[in-house]
């Protein structure tokens, strides 16, 4: 039975850390303390700094040698469940590899570092310090490199139909990748060259257009005048920031003609995203791509935005045999806007991440009908560079990892670290929770809205993490002969709010991250509130 006290030591160990993010909250939204430039130099201590170095001081105080086998085991059970549950959904009954991501990260990764080790201990006690940090260990190891390989192959997927659609991406032998090209996200410029040999095997080389492109049509048409960003890679903007709009049509010679809007269109500088972003800083210019002048004929590479966030990359045309493509700014295309102006207008995406639309849809659905992949190795390969690149870059994965390594010696030997060591590392990791916490509230207070997503998709995604998960947990512990009050710290665990990482990739790729955002911020409102029900009705 929940006694008054018990309670009491719950919203102790809780409201400090909804004060921060309140704090952070009313000093953006209501009291205009802080910028968005200052907002993204928080955030981007939080994401380098903070934020790992706590991860490191609660996995190296951690015993890996005592490490909970029924605990981890249906922890893992749930998540595996859940993932061939939705396998099933999207092969069969076509769900499709888009939702199988995203219904994955909302059911199964919660915000176990920041929320669960304070909320778990003050309810069941300071053992369940170490089962939390146990699940963290594996997340960051296992289960976001998971979601993180499945992002890559859906990024790869996409770059392949686009660039190569039909049978011919069948021939793939070999993927080649620059060493400056991080990820398929699409958040850099990237360009494919492909080489046919005498057997009809297609080597692929990937490069970034911007760095390692200067020979290009589009670069050598137009003088760059790059105007550096006064802001850092943990900006945080709005998700909801609309696109520029993009119209084409048929001219006179043929040309598909694209024009953008009235005003040389800029996205906001602020990604929700950048606050643990694993990219190299991205620098605003007042170079617009959508403003410059190529015509290319059916021989030679056409731009295109990449399908996956809207960025830019160079393939051979295969789409519009015989034609010229034409890109050109709003001032300079009103002849041609009118020389087109009998043709049938048509809208045209550059946010859609299936495909964009051809004049000759007949050929677009044949295309895809015929669509053909490289061989599996071939995918793997090209999948494990480019997740091990990104992880490479990422602070999370080094402090996980030297966290565990130090405590398989520390606990194996009994080590302990050096003063000096422990205690710079501790005045930091002291401030990590409050200041995760305070990163949320300023990504809270710089969101348009707290839904983004709309009511909908809201509940389902609320439904699906505080009542799908729990379920999943219960059944998976159940199994694995899980009781008592490690039963019940297994249940509140699997309802608490929404993980930032997943978040992040869903931003970087370009996948529902209106989703994962309301997650994010509705999903910490309402989860002490949820948390607590768990709590009282399982301790009846």
């Amino acid at each position: 039975m929940i006694t008054a006290n018990d309670f009491y030591k719950v919203m102790c160990a809780m409201v400090p850390l909804y004060f921060a993010m309140l704090i952070a909250y009313g000093s953006v939204k209501w009291w205009r303390i802080f910028t968005p430039q200052q907002c993204s130099g928080i955030n981007r201590f939080v994401a380098v700094f903070a934020v790992p170095v706590l991860s490191f001081h609660f996995i190296a105080q951690n015993n890996p040698y005592q490490m909970d086998t029924k605990f981890i085991l249906a922890d893992t059970l749930s998540k595996v469940l859940v993932l061939v549950l939705l396998s099933v959904w999207a092969i069969f009954f076509k769900g499709g590899l888009d939702w199988l991501i995203t219904l994955f990260s909302v059911a199964t990764l919660p915000n176990t570092l920041v929320m669960g080790i304070p909320l778990l201990s003050a309810m069941y006690g300071e053992f369940t310090q170490s089962l939390m940090v146990q699940l963290v260990v594996l997340q960051c190891i296992i289960w976001y490199t998971l979601l993180l390989f499945l992002f890559e192959y859906r990024a790869a997927t996409v770059l392949i139909q686009t660039q190569f659609p039909g049978p011919a991406a069948a021939s793939i032998a070999k993927f080649e990748l620059d060493n400056d090209v991080i990820s398929l996200d699409g958040r850099d410029p990237l360009k494919t060259e492909s080489e046919t040999d005498g057997n009809g095997r297609i080597r692929v080389r990937i490069r970034r257009s911007t760095s390692s492109a200067p020979d290009s049509a589009l670069s050598s048409s137009i003088c760059l005048t790059p105007r550096a960003s006064n802001l850092s890679n943990a900006e945080i903007f709005s998700i909801n920031t609309p696109a520029p709009l993009h119209d084409y049509h048929y001219n006179s010679n043929n040309e598909i003609v694209f024009w953008g809007s009235a005003t040389s269109p800029r996205l906001s500088n602020y990604a929700s995203s950048d606050a643990y972003s694993l990219q190299p800083t991205p620098r605003a210019s007042n170079f617009n791509e959508m403003d410059a002048v190529t015509v290319m004929t059916a021989t030679t590479p056409t731009w295109a935005r990449s399908p996956v966030t809207g960025k830019v990359f160079r393939n051979p045309s295969p789409v519009v045999p015989g034609g010229r493509m034409v890109w050109d700014s709003p001032g300079k295309c009103q002849g041609d806007r009118q020389a087109g102006k009998d043709a049938p207008e048509k809208e045209i995406s550059f946010r859609d991440s299936s495909k964009i639309p051809m004049p000759d849809e007949a050929e677009s659905k044949e295309a895809a009908i015929n669509q053909k992949m490289p061989h599996a190795l071939v995918m793997l390969r090209l999948i494990l560079t480019v997740v091990g690149r990104k992880l490479s870059r990422n602070p999370n994965t080094y402090s996980s990892v030297l966290g565990l390594l130090w405590s398989l010696i520390s606990f194996k030997w009994n080590v302990g670290m050096p003063s000096l060591v422990k205690y710079s590392i501790k005045i930091i990791s002291d401030a990590g929770l409050g200041m995760a916490m305070f990163s949320l509230g300023l990504f809270m207070a710089l969101q348009p809205r707290i839904i983004a997503c709309g009511a909908k998709r809201a509940t389902m995604g609320m439904a699906i993490r505080f009542i799908c998960g729990p379920i999943i947990m219960s059944a998976a512990s159940f199994a694995v002969g899980l009781k008592s009050v490690k039963l019940h710290a297994a249940i509140v665990q699997a309802a608490l709010p929404q993980g930032i990482v997943p978040f992040v990739f869903a931003r970087e790729y370009g996948l529902h991250p209106d989703i994962l955002s309301t997650g994010v911020i509705f999903g910490m409102l309402v989860s002490l509130p949820v948390t607590l029900l768990y709590y009282i009705f399982l301790g009846l």
